[in-house]
């Protein structure tokens, strides 16, 4: 009825955004030997969109309400749209069902971004492209049931054919590997030299491997 298009519910470019903060939801206010002061903006109230965007309601929410919803909130939310609700889908697989739909993602820590990455391709599913994943340390900070999550989520990659090189140290991860590849002995100037490489039920016999006696 009023002629909105995709782009007046981005903060990513103008149409619906507020141009006073340009979707930001904040002023920043440069301070020349301190921190900058992040400041709610005074015309949307941190809304991020115009006021004529935010009276567009789903369901009573507005988009402001949905991008504060987190992904599991979203994918009850979106329980009657299977499209919508199949694509958040991955990033709760992935353990990052707490994250919000709107978070800006230079607030993503450096496992959450990988994780989201991961998220992506297993929205996907199988193609013709088979790709070699890299992934340091993604278990970083994460419970235990969302590092089995990460785990249904590696197999699943797998099972579409992609391979997948992790470098951990959480054991859970390391004793589910195929292949261990384990550096060392120590640290530094007395490590980077091949200890053991082969399934994980091997590294035990290695003596010298620190991995293979808490495995």
């Amino acid at each position: 009825m009023r002629g909105f298009m995709p782009k007046h519910f981005s903060f990513n470019v103008d149409g619906g955004r507020c141009d006073t903060c340009k979707g930001e939801g904040e002023q920043v206010v440069e301070m020349q030997f301190l921190a900058d002061v992040h400041l709610t903006c005074e015309s949307c109230g941190g809304k991020r969109f115009k006021e004529e965007v935010l009276e567009v309601k789903y369901r009573d929410n507005n988009i402001f309400n949905v991008l504060d919803m987190s992904v599991d909130d979203a994918i009850y939310f979106f329980g009657d749209e299977p499209s919508l609700s199949r694509a958040l889908q991955p990033l709760s697989d992935v353990g990052l069902g707490y994250i919000k739909l709107g978070q800006s993602s230079d607030t993503l820590s450096g496992g959450e971004a990988q994780r989201v990455k991961l998220a992506s391709f297993l929205g996907k599913g199988k193609n013709g492209n088979k790709i070699l994943f890299i992934f340091d340390e993604p278990t970083t900070g994460l419970h235990f049931n969302d590092i089995k999550k990460l785990l249904t989520s590696f197999n699943a990659l797998i099972e579409q054919g992609h391979s997948i090189l992790v470098i951990e140290h959480n054991m859970d991860v390391i004793r589910s590997a195929d292949w261990v590849i384990d550096l060392g002995p120590e640290a530094g100037d007395e490590g980077g030299q091949l200890v053991y490489a082969g399934p994980p039920a091997g590294i035990g016999k290695v003596k010298k491997s620190y991995t293979g006696s808490y495995l």
